[in-house]
């Protein structure tokens, strides 16, 4: 993308309708899992804020990539693995379908961590 996109919606428009349907996808995770979580533009990508940056999203020329991976859950870590693409990332190819449960729990888990991270700065 040659300029950074001023919201969400300003960025996935530029996507192919394919690439557009998927990322619709995991911001309608991201927005029905975690409804406090506001949209931003961070680092020029989708970003979800909630109690700091809690989830970003983008679109590559061979895949989706979400991050940060959220840390802890040996389950989920093992799900995840086979689409980790390092130690923070996991990239979602375009030729296979979102694995949807996963994207959930990924927010989940991040809403979690970023909860437990406010709750401690408090006390």
């Amino acid at each position: 993308m040659a300029t950074t996109a001023k919201d969400i919606d300003e960025y996935i428009a530029v996507f192919p309708d394919d690439i557009q349907y998927k990322l619709e996808q995991v911001r309608g995770i991201i927005i029905n899992t975690v409804p406090e979580a506001e949209e931003a533009i961070k680092y020029a990508i989708p970003t979800f804020v909630f109690h700091g940056n809690m989830i970003s999203f983008a679109a590559f020329k061979n895949h989706i990539g979400l991050y940060p991976i959220p840390a802890g859950d040996e389950e989920f870590e093992k799900e995840i693995a086979v689409y980790k693409a390092s130690k923070s990332t996991a990239q979602f190819k375009h030729d296979e379908p979102l694995p949807l449960a996963l994207i959930t729990q990924f927010v989940l888990l991040r809403a979690k961590a970023m909860t437990e991270k406010a709750a401690t700065k408090k006390k």
